[in-house]
């Protein structure tokens, strides 16, 4: 029987699957049915279902933090399930900083590593000391460390090898006792000795000042990547645009503001059906209601172009975009 995906993902397209798995034991998994297609969901905030998916959905559940006390750190040792937000706010009220500016990111912590999830200056790997997963194909449970994660911006193993092989079910997460903030993006530059809980509460009204609430008004959070391009490109950039947001990738790299490229393209308020580019923040999307997964399709694409015509950057989402069967890329002139 046809369960609805409307409540499951966060943007809140009208859809449907065949069947919902509630996974709130790690042993369940044992008895899942992996059948393809199937879609390993936790909070829906990076997941946009743009039709009815034809398979089944594995929705992580599963609760528990244990705390591990070290000379240099403290180990976290978390369920999958468990809310992310909460974990970085349950961190610093028991002193363990560290977290504080990837503060109120939507989702489950079985989902950061995925994309390595990141914000203001931090990604989520410089904590990561393992991930635990369930390996499909011998119903196994495997550890990988840090390094064979193979991390990078917005991406890591899971997208790649281990992609549909593998449910991930524990973190571990790393926080070292000697706190160093982080304090180079944005707002944060302004605050002087702060202490961790400040950073926190900072990060906090900063997204809250520009971030549509999900449950107030739908939306993906952030659809697009920030594109890295070439210090040759960016130099070409900044002679016409000398207000571009740039950051340090590597000697080679620099990385550009997704969400000033698409505001400078003239596209904030812009609106296919009841989807439109938010009005505070360019970079996120939101649903109003009264959509379909063509109209998003048909919003993505038009960024896309217009930010291409204006720049020469490729625009990527960041968002996993589910189609009837599968995972969907769109990109410049094509879907795939």
């Amino acid at each position: 029987m046809a369960q609805s995906l409307q409540s499951f993902h966060t943007f809140s397209l009208p859809s449907q699957c065949q069947h919902i798995y509630q996974i709130d034991e790690v042993n369940q998994l044992l008895s899942t049915d992996f059948s393809e297609p199937f879609c390993i969901l936790g909070e829906g905030s990076n997941t946009v279902f743009l039709s009815d998916y034809q398979g089944s959905v594995i929705h992580m559940n599963t609760k528990g933090i244990d705390i591990e006390q070290q000379s240099d750190g403290f180990l976290l040792h978390i369920a999958a399930g468990e809310n992310w937000h909460q974990l970085v706010a349950m961190t610093i009220a028991n002193d363990m900083p560290g977290l504080e500016n990837l503060a109120l990111i939507p989702g489950t912590v079985g989902a950061a590593p995925v994309q390595n999830i990141g914000a203001y200056g931090v990604e989520l790997e410089k904590f990561v000391s393992y991930v635990e997963y369930f390996d499909i194909a011998t119903k196994t449970i495997k550890r990988l460390a840090k390094d064979e994660c193979q991390f990078s911006y917005r991406d890591s193993i899971f997208k790649h090898a281990l992609k549909n092989k593998a449910v991930i079910t524990q973190v571990g997460l790393l926080l070292p006792k000697k706190w160093q903030p982080v304090l180079s993006y944005g707002p944060l530059q302004k605050l002087t000795q702060p202490s961790p809980q400040q950073v926190f509460e900072q990060i906090i009204a900063t997204r809250n000042s520009k971030l549509p609430n999900p449950n107030e008004l739908a939306n993906a959070g952030s659809f697009f990547k920030n594109p890295v391009i070439s210090n040759e490109q960016l130099a070409l950039l900044l002679q016409q645009y000398p207000n571009l947001p740039h950051y340090f990738v590597d000697s080679e790299h620099h990385k550009v503001a997704a969400g000033w490229l698409i505001e400078q393209a003239g596209l904030k308020g812009y609106k296919v059906a009841g989807i439109e580019v938010h009005q505070q923040q360019a970079l996120v999307l939101v649903n109003h209601g009264n959509s379909n997964g063509d109209d998003l399709i048909k919003m993505v694409e038009h960024i896309q172009q217009q930010v291409w015509q204006k720049y020469q950057i490729a625009l990527q989402h960041e968002v996993r975009l589910i189609n009837a069967e599968r995972e969907c890329h769109i990109e410049l002139g094509a879907s795939s």
